[in-house]
């Protein structure tokens, strides 16, 4: 089973989080930080590609042998599926198209996640931007680990089995964590998604499809790439909350490893990130960083002083802001925007506006 994690609860944190106040204090010191905060024409032309090569693949895969199947899955096409994941969450900060065209962001975070084969663009983009409103908020941040996961992945060989369940816990924890309501859109990503795997199994075969679901699954779990959800935001130096990665592999993952950064300015595209770091090093070059998203992966697993308690976690707020919502609210002066008094979101979460 392997040694116990030593960990038995969160590193908790009583002060606001720290991007905030650092993406403040750069720009007043380097406002050209601004002219990076515009949209990067390239990225929606080399999605498009991606998503046709994963097409021909399909069409070229279907006569293969499963081992040949499984093996293009691990390598090639999970690799690419866990690289549109990302361009996923580089379109749910608007950086597709801009934040004059939401509409059409959204639009294409539809066209690209066709090849994930499991809807996610929509519900994604609702809970990502509370992780970043909220970092380590333990009710709205649903990036932490659940109670579930921290009490029984305790053990070498149970962290083992949680970096393989890891798309599993991403994608079901924040339904129970923090649930929402469905919206037009999602639903409409449903829809979209299941129509595109239904038609991709009826006119090409189901071994098409398997290379991309498993792809997809096998991708986010025990893989190179998939160190990025642990380097992230798990605590490998007490008290830092966010760590970046700078190595190769962010030539595959529109430099999500870079991640400091993006939180510091989420509004600048990944390819522009490495210029953040340059513009301003004192920033970042001090922090505590990863080189190696394989060693991120094999630390999590074998050191006992890492595991899913090894996260900050803030008490959350919401209770307060519900209460000086309706106090506002009393007194006349409820925020009339489209604005959520006890959240501070959009009332519709998944309006095209946002």
């Amino acid at each position: 089973m392997g040694a116990k994690v030593s960990r038995t609860d969160f590193e908790w944190k009583f002060t606001e989080e720290p991007h905030a106040s650092r993406r403040k204090e750069i720009l007043a010191k380097y406002p050209e930080m601004k002219k990076l905060m515009k949209v990067d024409t390239k990225f929606k032309y080399i999605v498009t590609l991606m998503v046709i090569f994963q097409l021909i693949v399909c069409y070229a895969i279907n006569d293969q042998s499963w081992f040949t199947v499984l093996f293009f899955a691990y390598v090639f096409g999970g690799t690419v599926n866990h690289s549109l994941t990302l361009a996923i969450h580089e379109i749910s900060h608007n950086l597709a198209f801009g934040h004059a065209y939401p509409l059409r962001n959204r639009i294409f975070g539809f066209f690209a996640n066709l090849p994930i084969a499991v809807p996610m663009s929509i519900s994604f983009k609702k809970y990502h931007l509370d992780h970043h409103r909220y970092q380590g908020d333990e009710l709205m941040d649903v990036d932490i680990p659940s109670a579930f996961e921290t009490k029984f992945f305790t053990r070498t060989l149970h962290k083992f089995f949680w970096v393989i369940l890891q798309p599993w816990f991403y994608s079901i924890r924040p339904f129970f964590v923090n649930p929402k309501p469905m919206c037009l859109l999602e639903i409409t990503n449903i829809i979209l998604q299941f129509s595109f795997d239904y038609l991709l199994y009826h006119y090409v075969g189901f071994k098409a499809l398997a290379y991309l679901v498993v792809g997809s699954f096998m991708a986010t779990g025990l893989h190179p790439l998939a160190g990025h959800f642990i380097s992230e935001h798990y605590m490998f130096v007490k008290g830092y909350e966010t760590y970046s990665y700078y190595g190769p592999l962010n030539w595959l993952t529109w430099n999500v490893g870079y991640h400091n950064e993006h939180h510091d300015f989420p509004n600048i595209p990944g390819s522009r990130l490495p210029e953040v770091r340059k513009i301003a090093p004192e920033y970042y070059n001090n922090l505590p960083c990863h080189h190696s998203w394989i060693k991120v992966i094999w630390d999590f697993i074998f050191d006992p002083e890492i595991g899913p308690y090894s996260r900050v976690k803030r008490p959350s707020n919401r209770q307060e802001q519900k209460v000086n919502g309706v106090a506002e609210k009393m007194n006349g002066s409820e925020i009339t925007n489209g604005k959520h008094p006890t959240n501070g979101t959009s009332v519709k979460e998944c309006d095209a506006s946002s």
